[in-house]
């Protein structure tokens, strides 16, 4: 009779124990579902540590899914020494929270443009300015950088062939007004020297003609009275 009781209650506290452990693993999975809430500390820790990993971010190559599992490692580890949470962040998760963050960055940005830094109350927006603000207003600076990240030599631009100004190019604009009526004039000079020549021709044209048929005339009177 003991022995059955010994044997009931082993199987209850092993039954026990089975429950004990399926509620544990059910816990356990309930806190691997839970969503992780993005807290004002939480953001700061995800914009401290991006801001600190912008350099290795803007490589022309890179692989950014490594970078941010060490981003989203070290957020975790920083919200585990201040216990804020006990669900950890992913690193799709820090990448979609840091996309949205840039958007509010690049609105409040134009913001400042328009209206001043007095008009921005975004508690993230100079922390994240100090370091992206240099780097977007300086778009010489990525190229520059794509350039020594290449292990090649840069093929630079020919300089183009000095030339030498003629002098007529180093005239003023009224100079070169003048020069221009003053070939003009010459043209006209030519063409009135031209005409007046032709004229002289043809008048000598004329007074030849008139006068051998003046010959002829006379020639044809002259025989005419002989013959009488």
């Amino acid at each position: 009779m003991q022995r059955m009781d010994v044997m009931e209650t082993i199987v209850i506290q092993s039954a026990e124990a089975e429950g004990k452990e399926a509620a544990l693993s059910a816990a356990d999975s309930d806190l691997s579902k839970a969503e992780f809430i993005w807290t004002l500390q939480a953001t700061w820790h995800l914009v401290n540590m991006r801001l600190e990993m912008e350099q290795a971010f803007d490589q022309p190559v890179c692989k950014k899914k490594k970078l941010w599992d060490v981003v989203s490692d070290k957020v975790n580890a920083k919200l585990s020494e201040s216990s804020d949470t006990s669900v950890a962040v992913s690193a799709h998760e820090c990448d979609l929270k840091w996309r949205n963050l840039l958007a509010t960055y690049r609105k409040n940005r134009e913001r400042v443009k328009k209206l001043g830094v007095a008009a921005v109350h975004w508690p993230f927006f100079k922390a994240m300015h100090q370091v992206l603000g240099r780097s977007r207003d300086q778009p010489q600076h990525k190229v520059e950088q794509a350039v020594t990240s290449k292990r090649f030599t840069p093929i630079l631009p020919t300089p183009p062939p000095v030339v030498t100004a003629s002098p007529c190019a180093s005239r003023a604009p009224q100079d070169v007004l003048q020069l221009y009526m003053e070939l003009q004039e010459r043209k006209m000079n030519m063409w009135a020297q031209q005409k007046a020549l032709e004229e002289r021709k043809i008048d000598a044209i004329n007074n030849l003609a008139q006068a051998i048929a003046g010959l002829a005339h006379r020639s044809g009177t002259q025989g005419h009275t002989d013959g009488q």
